[in-house]
């Protein structure tokens, strides 16, 4: 019992960095992004390989060139290999919309994640974060033109234009 506990212990620890990897990105959290990937995690994402703390300030600054996005990670299959070791993949979809001659375009991503996990030593003790990313692009597909975020009776919801860190309703968790 306590083996499989612990077992449900590490499948939830590598999903919530999974799920703060979407998260931060999307509104831009720099600092809690860096966090997803041990330092010298191997990256590929076919644009960029080398390490994770060469790979994040490119990323996010590919992210803030957007004036939206969105990512959701799922289908999380993980197979711990051993206690500080697990072989981890998801489906991705993202969003990243830009202001084109004056009209919001952007495109659909759909793609999938094979990393490799590992729980080592840190701050604040042992932590899984990824050690090893492959980035796999499965399909684009452009999206129709967004609304711009002007109030409109028709479309009465609020709309984030992030293109900085810090955002008021952004919440640290």
């Amino acid at each position: 019992m306590e083996k499989a506990l612990q077992e449900l212990l590490d499948k939830q620890a590598i999903t919530e960095v999974l799920n703060r990897y979407s998260r931060t990105l999307d509104w831009l959290d720099d600092e809690e992004h860096a966090r997803c990937y041990w330092p010298d995690a191997e990256i590929d994402y076919g644009f960029f390989v080398g390490r994770a703390d060469e790979f994040v300030p490119v990323v996010m600054e590919v992210e803030r060139a957007s004036k939206r996005r969105w990512h959701m990670l799922n289908s999380v299959q993980i197979l711990l290999r051993n206690e500080t070791g697990a072989d981890v993949e998801c489906y991705g979809l993202a969003v990243g919309i830009n202001d084109s001659e004056g009209e919001m375009k952007g495109n659909l991503y759909g793609g999938r994640y094979l990393d490799n996990f590992e729980k080592r030593e840190a701050e604040s003790g042992l932590e899984w974060r990824i050690s090893r990313r492959k980035y796999i692009l499965d399909w684009t597909l452009p999206l129709p033109v967004q609304p711009d975020g002007s109030p409109r009776a028709e479309f009465p919801l609020h709309m984030l234009d992030l293109t900085q860190s810090g955002h008021e309703e952004y919440r640290p968790m």
